[in-house]
């Protein structure tokens, strides 16, 4: 049996990390939200940032944002390099390794 991967920009994952990372986005926080500008420059920027911090983060999209769910998700990973784990409701689970963490940091397959 083949194990799919899903490839959506530079980070490819494949089906039991996208289980695993996903049981570790459940508790996770939005640290970021797409609002009525959408995916503005400056949203992005701060998503960039985060990403360089955490590897794993949770992004909520506001009920007045101009973008379907999807195309937000594919216009967020595609500008910050990240995979996209998760797309539930108006919640988007991004994922983008970071090797410059130090190992505790780091999320471990």
């Amino acid at each position: 049996m083949k194990n799919k991967k899903k490839r959506l920009t530079n980070t490819v994952i494949n089906k039991k990390e996208t289980r695993h990372l996903r049981a570790l986005g459940h508790h996770l926080s939005p640290l970021a939200m797409l609002g009525r500008e959408g995916a503005a420059d400056s949203v992005l920027t701060a998503i960039n940032e985060v990403l360089g911090k955490r590897e794993l983060i949770k992004i909520k999209i506001q009920n007045n944002c101009p973008l379907d769910r999807q195309e937000a998700a594919v216009t967020v990973s595609s500008a910050s390099g990240a995979a996209v784990v998760q797309v539930i409701g108006r919640m988007i689970l991004l994922y983008r390794p970071n090797p410059d963490l130090p190992a505790e940091k780091r999320i471990r397959f």
